[in-house]
């Protein structure tokens, strides 16, 4: 790794890669040859370091390594497992400051949201270390006497982790620390986009797996879109969790698919937030800009569908309006500023022709809708008013940007009708002082998403509840509640404590 940027310097200092980290690591740096991968400023444009790629040798030999470990961590008791997530929780807690401050130099998201994604790796790893306690199964009666029928829960083995530019650090948390306390070994790729990031968690591993001997739980391979296919093709990879865009997402279903892999989807969203005629609309405005203007509109669950009852339509885009035209865009790690830049370049292209084809389409920008004269990528949030849901075919897409679409309905089965019609599910939220909507948003004729909530936004989702979404989202479940199910394998298992062997279902077989 190269870096130039002095601004770089203290932060790299702080977090202790004084060394000369490449592109691949077990728990000890590996010297890799590939492509050179740029780590880009969004708010400057400028490199601030060269990452070298993993190449096919560098994977084949952090795999081995963490198949190995394997054989031994699968045994170790969970609890002793669940010390070493302990153990990294505490480093990230120590090293919080900087690594939240590497995340906004890096991806441009605002320091308090960089701080905040480091919180919620924080918290996984003390969900994990919880539930390290808690990997139990079911104790099922059984239709023949002197027998017990219980279910137990096994690691898998090696899990690839898939993580996208956006949450460059917190979704591998998600799934490493419940990985590793279910006793699975993890192989990291990270996003092109964020290499520096991953190198910065990979550094903290690499001293908890010493400490424990553990080395192998926590691998990283940097790279493109070839060492994504390398693990989906890997039939020594039993499980492959993907965050990232829905055209990839089902090119890795179908890869992993066709050896009878398993995979956990995290898709994109195009969610939608219903303001009825009740609601409290200091509240909704609120949760409405910080829905589609945090990250600039970068989340997986940013607001991008507004659904507004005809009395109160004009009042909240009014206040809407008001409310991103005082948005402080600029640099991200300067105080006060709630919006830093998109992604690259070719996300501000995406930028401009979206609102190209929502002007085409009939709609009318309300404001926003330029990108700004500066170094960096950086945009104004825009909010576009939008004729019918069905007659606007850019809505039932997702933009990756702070572009808002809002609609006119007349009634909550209006709302409901255009809300669910799009391909995705991941995130949804109602605004309304009425129980019987609530309940209703919220029933099985309701909302279609896998999140759906009340009076919040659709975006700042807590690491206590299972996340993912349907339909084209994915289906898959990360972060709380049971979704540790989803790393392990499930084992039905039956015990005869008596002299007689009866069959189930009263099959009688004499013996011969």
């Amino acid at each position: 790794m190269t870096t130039q940027p002095a601004r770089l310097h203290p932060l790299l200092a702080k977090l202790g890669l004084t060394l000369q980290p490449q592109g691949a690591c077990w728990g000890e740096w590996i010297t890799t040859s590939g492509d050179e991968i740029p780590s880009q400023n969004p708010s400057t444009g400028e490199t601030l370091a060269v990452v070298r790629a993993a190449r096919r040798a560098d994977y084949e030999t952090v795999l081995a390594k963490a198949l190995t470990r394997f054989t031994e961590w699968r045994l170790r008791p969970a609890p002793r497992r669940g010390e070493l997530v302990r153990r990294l929780g505490e480093l990230l807690r120590r090293d919080k400051e900087p690594l939240g401050e590497l995340i906004a130099l890096e991806v441009g998201k605002i320091r308090a949201e960089g701080l905040g994604e480091v919180q919620e790796m924080i918290d996984i790893c003390d969900f994990a270390v919880g539930l390290s306690r808690q990997l139990h199964g079911l104790t099922i009666a059984s239709e023949r006497p002197s027998h017990r029928m219980m279910e137990q829960w096994h690691p898998v083995g090696a899990v690839g982790i898939i993580t996208a530019f956006n949450f460059p650090m917190a979704v591998w948390a998600w799934n490493a620390a419940l990985a590793a306390v279910c006793g699975d070994v993890c192989l990291w790729k990270p996003s092109p986009l964020a290499p520096l990031s991953s190198l910065a968690v990979q550094n903290l591993c690499n001293e908890v797996m010493k400490e424990q001997a553990a080395e192998g739980v926590f691998g990283l391979l940097v790279g493109g879109s070839e060492v994504g296919e390398w693990m989906s093709e890997d039939r020594r990879v039993p499980i492959v969790s993907f965050t990232g865009s829905i055209p990839v997402g089902k090119k890795v279903a179908a890869q992993v698919a066709a050896r009878l892999g398993r995979t956990i989807l995290e898709l994109g969203g195009n969610n939608a937030i219903i303001v009825l005629d009740d609601a409290d609309l200091d509240l909704a405005t609120r949760a409405i800009t910080f829905g589609a203007v945090g990250t600039a509109g970068q989340r997986c669950t940013s607001t991008r569908r507004v659904f507004a009852q005809r009395a109160i339509a004009a009042r909240l885009t009014d206040r809407l309006a008001a409310a991103y035209r005082t948005v402080p865009i600029g640099d991200p790690l300067v105080a006060g500023v709630l919006m830093g830049p998109l992604a690259s370049a070719a996300a501000v292209e995406r930028y401009r022709s979206a609102i190209t084809l929502a002007v085409a389409q009939g709609g009318t920008v309300v404001c926003g809708g330029n990108v700004l004269d500066r170094a960096g990528h950086f945009v104004e949030p825009t909010l576009v008013r939008a004729p019918r849901h069905d007659r606007f075919p850019i809505a039932w897409e997702e933009t990756f940007a702070p572009i808002l679409y809002l609609f006119e309905v007349d009634d909550l089965d209006a709302a409901l009708a255009d809300h669910n019609a799009v391909a995705q599910g991941l995130s949804s939220a109602i605004f309304t002082d009425s129980l019987r909507a609530a309940e209703r948003f919220l029933s099985a004729a309701g909302s279609d998403c896998g999140i759906a909530n009340v009076n919040i936004g659709t975006s700042g989702a807590e690491i206590g509840g299972a996340f993912g979404g349907e339909k084209e989202s994915g289906g898959g479940r990360e972060s709380g509640s049971d979704s540790w199910k989803g790393y392990m394998r499930r084992q039905t298992c039956t015990i005869n404590y008596g002299k007689d062997l009866p069959l189930a279902q009263g099959v009688e077989f004499p013996a011969g």
